[in-house]
């Protein structure tokens, strides 16, 4: 750690403190002025917003040469480069009409790039539109993002799945640090709430250059809500109710800032019954309780910014073991159940030369999970702590070449203190280096990197040798190298295309490698391996683009092969009269991809429809197919824009119809699952009454309250059906 303060008294020393200004304006090509446009400084991470005359400034930068981003819906982005060296810059900016869609800033790329500059196809979501879904939950509104799925249990548990990769598998990012909360577990969720989270971005594919072991099928990286502008005050109050589970979200956010402080503060509460099936029974014990906080102080001036942000997330989640039984509206938890609570630390440092820059991202997350049976005192009882940091220095820029070197590192460990243990007492280190660049001339850009991991895993010994819940001590060690190349080119102003090579790594985890006892959630006796290796995969991407004013479409196309693909295997033999099954290895191959349209016709512009088509076929070498593979997706959405100029703006209306196709490629594990059809209608706006302003929006999910099953429900081997028909109205106040 000493180096890293090192840099920053360093940073401070050195650096002058030059006040640098960036002033403008904003306009139409009829130069009528664009009020609330967003003018940003990724590179940098500074923002605002114009005011009512098209006008902004930026004040307290440092020196240097940045992009000066601007963008606005429904008008097309543009990228200006400024040079900075101690004075005042006036610059402005015509935008043109182009297609609706915004070309954001893709965060979870080190560069700091639009989405149209990277070379990587980055799927971008804003979290207000998840909500205007009428999902109940954070990873149910991810899942209607092509090539994203979840495995579930019941409305409360749920656990990503990127192109058919789920569990450690899959990298979460949230304030900027890795989130761990023992996500190796079945019946461990998420554990985020959407309340304060600006947006989400997902890698689909290995980003194990930038993100090390555990990113090798994707990266979800969720930004949080942004603070004032400068000189600002804001105050929210947001609800959200859902008839099916009776349930409501409760929100409250504050912020402010000057020219160089910020600050923020969030609350919100979750509460559900058990979710009712469309036949009118209630699953039992699916109920839950969500209690979130999330500040955030921020501190720039022109040779250095620092940001800290803490969430406190708090879980009460009922375990739906008895199926359909006792029948309640109550919110409060029976036993089985589970009590998580989780704290996330982030600070975040930039450090500005007169050419150069210096990151330094430090984290600490703190899960404690504790599981009940028929009491309140914990069977299960699992604290992880974790700290993790990652620095990247920008080296001066050469032309149009751009390189950052970097390390990366994580300190994790691992105590119990209940009667069972899942896993035993650990301790984990990781440390990795790489370097990327990227290189841009004309309409091409080409990126690449290298990397070095490794995972350093030791274990005590626990229990008695021969008896369930023995656990061998382990010392464990594991490296990989890794290398990404991507390149991307306009081959007409509409058509773009993008070819990706990259290859990721995940070291087995604890469970895999340690497992000694019954799996209560599935009824098996689980064996670990710890002679496991490395998960290494390969995967190629080839995405297309095809833009203009009024029609888009897209394919991307992945091949993904993974050599020692960890899985559960029964061995033929019994322990209590329990099924045994080892952790074993076999190489596996997953393929496929999402293609899509968006049209809307001149000249009713205010008309959309858009379509998407997901498939992913997940196979082991010698032929089986691989769990938790989601069924095909055919997803398809008319929409209505329109505003009234008195006291209606954005107003939205949806018809949204979404065919799941049956799942004939299931596992040994596993079973059929049948096709089925969902309609879902949506309605929303933004109101002003008086001077008072509000936006609301009403929701029909499974209007028609169809009965199905998804195949990634883990209450299908019950034959619990999912939830049935689910109105909701959300009402969100700007005070």
């Amino acid at each position: 750690m000493k180096f890293l303060y090192l840099y920053l008294i360093v940073g401070f020393a050195v650096l002058a403190n030059a006040q640098n200004k960036i002033t403008g304006n904003v306009t139409d090509s009829n130069n009528n002025p664009i009020p609330s446009a967003i003018v940003s400084l990724p590179e940098i991470h500074k923002e605002t917003y114009t005011d009512k005359d098209g006008k902004f400034i930026l004040n307290n930068l440092p020196q240097g040469s940045f992009k000066l981003i601007v963008s606005f819906v429904g008008f097309e982005t543009q990228t200006k480069v400024i040079s900075l060296n101690g004075t005042e810059i006036e610059v402005s900016f015509i935008l043109t009409e182009a297609v609706t869609h915004m070309d954001e800033v893709v965060v979870s790329n080190v560069f700091k790039r639009l989405q149209s500059q990277n070379v990587m196809k980055v799927e971008q979501e804003n979290i207000k539109s998840l909500q205007q879904k009428g999902s109940t939950t954070l990873i149910e509104g991810l899942s209607t993002i092509p090539g994203v799925a979840q495995v579930s249990t019941g409305t409360s548990i749920g656990k990503p799945v990127i192109r058919g990769l789920s569990g450690n598998r899959v990298l979460v990012y949230s304030q900027g640090v890795r989130l761990e909360n023992q996500q190796f577990g079945e019946e461990h969720g998420l554990g985020l709430n959407d309340s304060g989270v600006e947006s989400v971005e997902v890698i689909k594919g290995p980003a194990s250059l930038l993100y090390g072991s555990d990113a090798l099928g994707g990266v979800l990286y969720f930004n949080p809500e942004k603070f004032a502008n400068p000189n600002d005050f804001k105050a929210d109050f947001g609800q959200r109710f859902f008839s099916n589970t009776l349930g409501s979200n409760t929100t409250l956010g504050l912020k402010t800032s000057t020219d160089k402080w910020k600050f923020l503060i969030r609350g919100n509460y979750n509460t559900h019954s058990d979710y009712e099936i469309p036949n009118g029974d209630r699953v039992t014990n699916t109920r839950y309780n969500e209690k979130d906080l999330k500040a955030g102080i921020g501190y720039n001036n022109s040779s250095f910014s620092t940001v800290f942000r803490y969430n406190f997330n708090q879980l009460d989640l009922g375990i739906p073991e008895e199926g359909i039984a006792e029948q309640s509206t109550s919110k409060k938890t029976m036993f089985p159940s589970q009590g998580v609570d989780s704290h996330i630390f982030s600070l975040h440092n930039n450090v500005f030369f007169k050419n150069s820059k210096l990151d330094v991202d430090l984290g600490y997350i703190y899960n404690d999970r504790k599981e009940f049976e028929d009491s309140y005192s914990p069977v299960l009882h699992m604290k992880l702590k974790t700290f993790n940091y990652t620095v990247n220095y920008h080296l001066p820029k050469k032309g149009k070449l751009e390189t950052i070197i970097g390390t990366q590192g994580m300190h994790q460990t691992n105590a119990n203190s209940g009667e069972e243990l899942l896993i035993p007492d650990a301790t984990t280190n990781d440390f990795g280096i790489y370097t990327t660049s990227i290189y841009e001339w004309n309409k091409n850009i080409l990126q690449g990197g290298i990397r070095y991991d490794n995972r350093k895993v030791t274990s005590e010994n626990h229990g008695t040798f021969g008896e369930e819940g023995y656990f061998e001590a382990i010392d464990k060690s594991f490296d990989s190298f890794n290398a990404s190349l991507g390149y991307k080119t306009n081959l007409t102003k509409e058509l773009s295309i993008r070819l990706n090579f990259a290859t990721g790594f995940r070291a087995p985890n604890l469970a895999e490698l340690t497992s000694n006892g019954v799996h209560e959630g599935s009824n098996r006796y689980e064996i670990g391996n710890s002679e496991l290796k490395n998960e290494q995969n390969a995967q190629v991407d080839l995405n297309l683009e095809y833009k203009n004013t009024h029609f888009e479409w897209f394919i991307n196309g992945f091949y993904n092969h993974v050599n020692n693909y960890i899985y559960i295997s029964p061995n033929g033999t019994q322990i209590d009269g329990n099924d045994v099954y080892d952790y074993v290895q076999n190489n596996a191959q997953l393929f496929g991809g999402e293609v899509g349209i968006h049209f809307h016709p001149h000249p009713i512009d205010w008309l959309h429809f858009t379509s998407s088509f997901e498939t992913v076929t997940g196979k082991k070498d010698n032929g089986d197919y691989l769990p938790l593979i989601p069924a095909n997706k055919w997803n398809n959405t008319f929409k209505a824009e329109f505003k009234d100029g008195n006291w209606l703006k954005d107003g939205f209306a949806t018809v949204n119809v979404v065919y799941t196709l049956a799942q004939n490629n299931f596992s040994e594990f596993e079973t059929k699952t049948n096709n089925y059809t969902l309609l879902n209608l949506a309605l929303g706006g933004e109101i002003t009454i008086s001077k008072s302003k509000f936006s609301v929006n009403i929701n029909a999910n499974n209007l028609f309250n169809k009965t199905y099953i998804s195949h990634l429900s883990r209450l299908k081997t019950d034959g619990i059906p999912n939830i049935g028909r689910n109105i909701s109205l959300g009402i969100n106040f700007v005070i």
